[in-house]
């Protein structure tokens, strides 16, 4: 479940303030807010989506402006092993290790508009997944790299044009971010850019929170603060399946 303000109402009243004559959002190029300042994960998460929307001075779409819309995750580390054979058996390893990977990592535009920006300027802000500072240390190639890209994209924790930013009136833009039912919690920042003539005039800086609930949250602070106790729980759970299931399958 996810607190969700009503979008249409939201961006309805954006869009009045920005076309009243002594609004406060009339002197500036980029206006952008969210649909959401908190997602909640409880145990029967299945996904939910952010909405990005807002307005602006300059005309949008094909002949103007463009917006992109990049979304960062928590920083979290990740290790990427490669399996050996070694008589017919499959060992860990070689393993490169990345301490500064994104959880979770989104953009979108309208139409395709980051894609066609000088990398200079997509390596500042960095747009794009082949932008990623991915440094580890370890085992070094190519292959570590693009197997973590490969599993982050299966995860659905990756995204590139997942979703398209869509423009109304000319003036008015909205994106529906998607997020899996994996997405992890932490804080999370939303970059919106406003760029014209392949440089970003404006951006607006926004963010979310991604956080467990209930009994979701009471497992998650058992683990972390009790992981001895966690791991008892687990092996107790366990056995008591496993003789659930002898006990079925013996009366059937």
């Amino acid at each position: 479940m996810m607190r969700r303000r009503l979008p249409l109402l939201s961006l309805l009243l954006l869009a009045l303030g920005w076309l009243w004559p002594g609004g406060a959002a009339r002197a500036q190029d980029l206006v952008a807010r969210l649909s959401v300042e908190r997602v909640e994960l409880s145990t029967t998460f299945a996904g939910a989506s952010v909405l990005v929307f807002g307005a602006s001075e300059r005309f949008l779409g094909p002949g103007g402006a463009e917006v992109i819309v990049v979304t960062r995750g928590p920083v979290v580390p990740q290790v990427v092993r490669q399996k050996v054979r070694i008589l017919g058996m499959w060992f860990n390893g070689p393993a490169a290790r990345f301490p500064d990977v994104p959880a979770f990592y989104a953009v979108a535009g309208t139409l395709p508009a980051w894609r066609l920006l000088p990398e200079p300027l997509r390596e500042r802000y960095g747009i794009g997944l082949d932008q990623l500072p991915l440094r580890s240390t370890g085992a070094r190639g190519p292959a570590f790299r693009a197997a973590l890209l490969r599993l982050k994209q299966q995860q659905g924790l990756w995204q590139e044009d997942i979703a398209p930013v869509a423009i109304s009136g000319g003036r008015l833009f909205h994106l529906e971010m998607p997020l899996p039912s994996s997405i992890p919690e932490g804080l999370y920042r939303v970059e919106v850019l406003l760029v014209d003539e392949g440089r970003v005039i404006a951006q607006e800086t926004l963010s979310f929170e991604v956080q467990q609930v209930g009994t979701a949250a009471a497992i998650a602070a058992v683990s972390r603060d009790q992981p001895l106790l966690y791991g008892v729980i687990c092996v107790l759970l366990a056995i008591l399946a496993g003789w659930l299931g002898s006990v079925i399958f013996r009366r059937s």
